[in-house]
């Protein structure tokens, strides 16, 4: 069983709009705007930090949005891009959008917009966008009016409310355990400051000692064993990580990656496969992605990878490390890109707490870090169902009462 198709626009409570121009140079102060960056970072935007803009009274009732509004990205870069769909979730203060945004706001008495938001991130929204991108010099991009002649699945509004409400669901509870996440890192963040940076301003503690990061962690590198040769790579089980793989984290956790190396490959690097608990530092392209290893994982030539088995933990040095973050920049060069060597890395000072301190702080810290952990690895087991439930409910193969079953025992 399928649903109609329609035209998209048959839905719409008024025609397409694009957003506001307002060069950076007068941004600022006023009512917050919803830029590329956000419509790229966060599927359901709801109180998210924005740059600010000054509307006139015309602008800001005819550009301001509304709950359930979706927000298409009118042009990008990268051919995937282009078309992508957000959906406005509300906000505690006004917001609008920029002029490379099209908004859509739907007439909630023929469609539900939370079901649209899902439907356009299934297979079939997804194609029904690629069938209007049109491919530029340098960037693919979409037009308001072919959004009103695509034709989308149509289901009666109970049958796309009953959806909705199963898929979101999921992302609420996904959203949950980022916010929690949050705070969780927060607490950590906060931990170390009152303990290890607010206790030094006057000067060195009793017991102190001053030391460089190369003395107390061990600090390596890794590398990256020749692609063109599958006996390093084809079958491969372990865990092989690139700065890109840092890049998406929105919790300082890693617990899988994009690629995996066999144990030939893992031989032909000099750090080979790095415990559980390795403080992985992106030492270049950019430079501070910083994550704790949840796997063993081997790396290639863009991190600093910091082996805590001495005076000073895992979770102190992550924590020192973000501290002091932008002193580690400050230590980088190149010509093609800024890097932080390990040889200009080791050098880095640090204070070195008593040993039953640091102990003390590691016991607060670490149960903070595994509930991110936990959460983390919920939220995997969440999307993985929102994704395996979504192409289903959206062709009908799934219905509604059958898939409420799996979300309950979620």
């Amino acid at each position: 069983m399928a649903g109609d198709a329609r035209p998209f626009g048959q839905l719409f409570a008024e025609p397409t709009r694009n957003g506001l121009t307002r060069p950076k140079a007068v941004r600022g102060s006023g009512i917050k705007m919803v830029n590329m960056g956000e419509l790229f970072a966060y599927p359901r935007l709801r109180n998210v930090s924005m740059d600010r803009v000054t509307l006139s009274e015309a602008e800001t009732k005819k550009f301001l949005l509304v709950e359930g509004d979706l927000l298409f990205a009118r042009q990008s870069l990268v051919l995937e891009g282009a078309g992508k769909c957000s959906i406005f979730l509300g906000d505690d203060e006004p917001v609008t959008y920029e002029s490379h945004v099209t908004r859509v706001r739907l007439d909630v008495h023929k469609a539900d917009p939370h079901y649209y938001f899902y439907y356009l991130q299934s297979y079939h929204g997804r194609a029904a966008i690629r069938s209007i991108v049109e491919q530029g010099a340098g960037a693919s991009g979409i037009r308001g009016s072919d959004l009103q002649t695509l034709n989308v699945q149509w289901w009666p509004i109970a049958e796309q409310q009953a959806i909705a409400h199963i898929l979101g669901t999921l992302d609420d509870k996904i959203e949950l355990n980022r916010r929690m996440n949050e705070t969780l890192e927060a607490m950590a963040q906060a931990l170390f400051k009152s303990w290890f940076v607010d206790t030094t301003q006057d000067g060195l503690p009793e017991g102190w000692r001053e030391s460089t990061i190369g003395e107390e962690v061990r600090v390596v590198g890794g590398s990256t064993p020749s692609t063109s040769n599958p006996e390093f790579w084809e079958g491969g089980t372990n865990c092989w990580a690139t700065p890109k793989d840092l890049a998406p984290l929105t919790d300082p956790v890693l617990l899988d990656t994009e690629r995996r190396i066999t144990d030939t490959g893992v031989q032909q690097i000099s750090s080979g496969l790095l415990p559980v608990g390795t403080v992985l530092l992106s030492s270049r392209a950019p430079i501070g992605y910083l994550a704790l290893a949840e796997v063993s994982v081997a790396v290639n030539q863009g991190f600093i990878a910091m082996i805590c088995d001495g005076s000073l933990t895992n979770h102190y040095v992550r924590l020192w490390t973000k501290q002091n973050i932008e002193v580690i920049k400050g230590r980088a060069n190149g010509t093609t890109f800024m890097e932080i060597s390990k040889s200009n890395f080791r050098p880095l000072p640090v204070l070195v707490p008593p040993q039953s301190v640091v102990n003390d702080f590691h016991k607060q810290a670490k149960p903070l870090h595994l509930r991110v952990v936990a959460n983390l690895r919920e939220s995997n087991t969440l999307a993985t169902l929102r994704d395996t439930l979504l192409p289903k409910l959206i062709s009908g193969e799934l219905r509604v009462k059958d898939a409420e079953r799996f979300v309950e025992k979620a």
